[in-house]
């Protein structure tokens, strides 16, 4: 019988299995199912998470008494930078994708992500970018200037030899993993859902997951800016920070805070979804205040991006500045206390019931609180002016993140581990595992909030006797080791689970979200067959449903031709739009990602010429991933069963392909914007304006300013041209023209700029010009890639995909393109200007 035909619910299952699943041995580093590569992603962030642990108490063990012997200031700084390293970079946020990528599929009703390839590049991206951090400890060569690499002491005089290269380049690594992560989390979102979910039936989780991929997308450029500028800073001698050459410390601190207070909610929102997810289950009724929750969570995401100074009080802020960001502080805690009080209403009008995860929900309010108290006091100004930089905001930050983001986590291991495991745990430590975490928390970081009101100062690796700070230092050391041990009785309680654990039937929480519906462990493949949901998808009656779809009773309940499928839809409406074809297993973003680490190691040990080789390689590997992914174009519709057709992706006009470039370039300009305000607050805040040599516009910059809108144009045209590849092609070869010309013009004037290591107006300048010239260069990738589609065939009249989603890019280069060129332009007048004002 054909692969389309009625099956059995076991032949249908071996179908799809021997389709979706990855594989043994070797041949599972291929995996791209969401399933393995989030649990991949979660696994390595608890190893990461213990050796921050380690870490931590080693900081512990140093200030646990005055005038401590046991590491020198050289090693502590190495230590306390890594701590905070990876408990920021390399546990909290992975976590949360590996979170993501694992269970929104399953909540959502599809059979996998948007672009599984990206998820597994970024997992891999993620584990060789953490690699290298760590594995700097080892040849005592780890960062060293804190995990926030606050310039000067960052820059080359202060912190000669690599440690903060490092730090530089394996963040930067790493964050290309949070970047792709997040443009995936969104657009699957929006795009990847069962037939009839529209945005006001998600389920409540993928909403916070939403508005968490959306700051991501938007706030981590910034970082990742800076960490360019000064990475090109310490290895080019360009004076982007530099006060006696033009640039300016604090703009480092305005680049990074930008992204590291939207980082906090980044964090937070997550494991709020987690507990707007767990709170209904245990309480035995739905959440109060749905749509009131999303409201807040979507106010939070835009409050959180306009008070990145609250951590720049102390550096001379202007008074009425000060005055705004103080205020905004404080208003941010209103969306975060309607959610609070929405969980609180749950639990008050349900009939809850106690189990683990509640156990650590409890801990969540008691501990969250606190540190949304202290965090009022902070953004008060008189107030942050004296516990600046004392352990009162250690304990503070700790207060909110642990509280806020490790509780919630650990709840939401013990009410998912069934989901992943297949077994329910049967031995009881995982209580006294939880009391020993909430004491040893509070015992903690409560003791550092009395040694910071008594003036210690954070970062310190020793402290005199006199000051009386000794007993409550060996408290709080205490109080680690105790958490110490909380977190390896919930390790030990999971290996236990994993290998001595009850089995049991589906949906033992009695949850009604979809994940509940499909067997447990999940197979490769999540659902036999799609749901259609036409009611609010954190209420339903999954066990009904579960039977049903097992029996292949809804979309796509077969195999056709050993494709690999899921359903796309209306990104609203959730209306049926189109059949995704996914691409199967590859070994692919593993070889991208080890050329990635081949260019970043490179970098680090300065060898720039072969770091520019690997880079070249990375970009053809992912013109190779457009050519694997072979979809035959005149496919026309699609049966997806329950007598509904719909055509492929290849042959829709917005697909979830085109919406990823948005979002991609969204972050791209995000990355452009901040630049631009980099090179306005160093012409109008740093030292040493206006510069001793202006640069001079010439012809180059002139060729060079035409050559972007004839690009844009010709992209554009080409994107409306429906007329066959044979017509298209000449339309090629013009944007080829018309980007070798542009580059070859950016790269003259580039090179008729004053020396950009003479001030930071020609550092600035030449930033602007090289951002342009790069990517006219990767459009010139764009323009192979549809070249050579459309010698294999693969670009006819109605499948035209990759031409559409080129434009976008052909358009955003020549808008940047020209915006760099102008500001380049009229610097000289600006500066002018400065100049007679000042």
């Amino acid at each position: 019988m054909s692969s389309m035909e009625p099956r059995s619910p076991i032949a249908l299952h071996k179908a799809l299995e021997r389709v979706w699943g990855s594989g043994k041995g070797l041949r599972r580093l291929s995996a791209v199912n969401h399933t393995v590569v989030g649990t991949r992603f979660m696994v390595t962030a608890l190893v990461f998470f213990a050796i921050g642990g380690v870490l931590a108490m080693l900081i512990r063990a140093q200030l646990a008494t005055s005038h401590s012997a046991f590491v020198g200031a050289d090693i502590y700084n190495q230590i306390f930078t890594m701590h905070g390293t990876v408990m920021m970079f390399l546990f909290a946020i992975p976590m949360l994708e590996g979170l993501a990528i694992y269970m929104l599929p399953k909540v959502l009703g599809a059979r996998d992500l948007a672009f599984p390839r990206v998820t597994a590049f970024g997992y891999w991206c993620y584990l060789f970018g953490g690699t290298i951090i760590l594995v700097s400890m080892l040849f005592g060569v780890a960062p060293d200037s804190g995990w926030f690499m606050y310039t000067p002491l960052s820059s080359n005089v202060y912190t000669p030899g690599i440690n903060a290269d490092v730090w530089l380049l394996g963040v930067t690594f790493v964050e290309i993993s949070a970047i792709a992560a997040a443009v995936e989390i969104t657009v699957s979102i929006l795009k990847i859902r069962a037939p009839g979910m529209s945005l006001n039936r998600m389920p409540i989780f993928a909403w916070y997951m939403l508005v968490t991929a959306l700051m991501m997308v938007v706030g981590f450029p910034p970082l990742i800016l800076a960490s360019i500028l000064l990475e090109i800073e310490r290895a080019f001698d360009l004076p982007f920070f530099d006060p006696t050459r033009g640039g300016d410390p604090l703009l480092w601190q305005h680049l990074f805070w930008l992204f590291g207070h939207p980082e906090v909610y980044i964090i937070f929102l997550p494991a709020a979804g987690v507990l707007s997810t767990i709170i209904p289950v245990f309480a035995q009724r739905p959440i109060i205040g749905y749509r009131a929750i999303i409201i807040a969570i979507v106010a939070l995401g835009f409050l959180s991006f306009g008070i990145w100074v609250h951590h720049m009080f102390t550096v001379g802020i202007p008074h009425l500045a000060l005055a705004f960001f103080s205020a905004a502080s404080a208003v941010v805690a209103i969306p975060t206390a309607v959610q609070i009080f929405a969980w609180l209403a749950t639990l008050a009008h349900g009939r809850p019931r106690f189990d683990v995860p509640m156990l650590y929900v409890v801990g969540f309010f008691i501990v969250f609180v606190l540190g949304g108290l202290t965090g009022v006091m902070l953004a008060m100004v008189p107030f942050n002016w004296q516990a600046h930089d004392t352990h009162f905001v250690v304990a503070h930050l700790h207060y909110v993140l642990v509280g806020g983001f490790v509780f919630p986590m650990l709840a939401g291991i013990y009410y998912w581990l069934p989901h992943l495991t297949g077994r329910q745990s049967v031995h009881r430590i995982s209580v006294p595992a939880f009391w020993l975490i909430f004491i040893g928390f509070n015992l903690t970081f409560f003791m550092m909030h009395l040694t910071g009101l008594m003036g210690m100062p954070r970062r310190i690796y020793t402290y005199p006797a006199a000051f009386g700070w000794d007993w409550l230092n060996l408290l709080s050391s205490v109080g680690g080791f105790i958490l110490t041990m909380g977190f390896a009785l919930v390790m030990a309680d999971i290996i236990l689970q994993l290998n001595f654990g009850r089995q049991f039937g589906r949906n033992p929480w009695r949850a009604g979200t979809l994940e509940w519906a499909m067997p447990t462990r999940p197979t490769s493949y999540a659902f036999a067959s799609l749901p259609e949901v036409s009611e609010r998808a954190d209420d339903l009656d999954v066990d009904t449903l579960g039977r049903d779809l097992a029996a292949g009773n809804g979309y796509l309940g077969f195999v056709r031709e050993e494709r690999m499928e899921t359903l796309g839809v209306d990104m609203t409406t959730g209306r049926l739009e189109h059949v995704a074809l996914l691409p199967k297993s590859t070994y692919l973003p593993l070889v991208s990602a080890s050329l990635v680490a081949g260019a970043v190691i490179s970098m680090l040990f300065a060898f720039y010429w072969v770091a520019l080789a690997f880079a070249v390689l990375v970009s053809l590997s992912f013109v190779w991933w457009s050519q694997a992914n072979r979809i035959e174009p005149g496919m026309g519709l699609l049966d997806v069963g329950r007598g509904e057709k719909a055509p492929p992706h290849s042959e829709v006009d917005r697909p979830a392909s085109w919406w990823a470039m948005v979002f991609a370039l969204l972050a791209n300009g995000t990355l452009f914007a901040s630049l631009l305000f980099g090179t306005l607050y160093n012409w109008l805040v740093a030292a040493n304006w206006p510069p001793p040599d202006v640069a001079e516009t010439g012809l180059a910059m002139l060729v060079a300013l035409i050559g972007y809108p004839i690009a844009g144009a010709v992209g554009w045209w080409i994107e409306r041209t429906n007329r066959g590849s044979g017509r298209i092609a000449p339309l090629l070869a013009g944007l080829t023209g018309a980007y070798i010309l542009t580059i070859a013009a950016g790269s003259i004037a580039i090179a008729g700029m004053p020396d950009p290591t003479a001030h930071a107006h020609a550092a600035t300048a030449f930033a602007l010009l090289g951002y342009g010239v790069l990517h006219c260069a990767i459009g010139l990738l764009f323009v192979l890639n549809a070249a050579i589609k459309m010698w294999r065939g693969l670009i006819v009249p109605g499948a035209q995909l990759e031409l559409r989603i080129g434009s976008l890019w052909h358009g955003y280069t020549a808008l940047t393109g020209i915006a760099g060129i102008l500001m380049v332009m009229a610097m000289p007048f600006l500066i002018g200007m400065l100049e007679a004002t000042r």
